[in-house]
């Protein structure tokens, strides 16, 4: 994991549904677009080898669900020596997330945004990951026996 927010997504993913594990899909972390057999298929070896997503959910009837956690770099300019403390709004930055959005949804893939705020303290985060999943699952029809 690369920071507490997305952190807290995975941890929390798995302390919600520990008794369900085996029959909910696996939470995946930071993994590669091009990783995806039917991205490879559909648009060749070298598909958006760029793109990494924060985590994939691989549902059944074959839906992948990509869920991202948005740091300041989604949206602002170049880090600075003083780190992102002075970043401002970049919207050449946010235009290069939304394509990202749209390539992934045109390789066939669900995704879902988090503002790296909403994650950031766990116990926050856990009503609000809590109410997602049930409705990611409901909608996708996973049911945990």
């Amino acid at each position: 994991m690369r920071y507490p927010a997305q952190e807290n997504l995975f941890e929390l993913y798995h302390q919600l549904y520990a008794r369900n594990m085996p029959d909910l899909p696996a939470l995946l972390p930071e993994v590669w677009v091009h990783w995806a057999p039917k991205t490879i298929k559909a648009r060749g070896a070298a598909a958006m080898t760029h793109h990494r997503m924060d985590f994939l959910l691989l549902l059944p009837d074959g839906h992948r669900v990509v869920l991202e956690v948005d740091r300041i770099q989604h949206y602002s300019s170049a880090q600075t020596d003083d780190g992102w403390k002075d970043a401002k709004p970049d919207r050449k930055e946010y235009a290069r997330t939304v394509r990202g959005d749209r390539n992934l949804k045109l390789a066939g893939y669900e995704g879902f945004r988090f503002g790296t705020v909403e994650l950031e303290q766990a116990d926050a985060a856990e009503e609000l990951l809590r109410e997602f999943f049930a409705a990611l699952y409901r909608e996708f029809k996973v049911t945990p026996t």
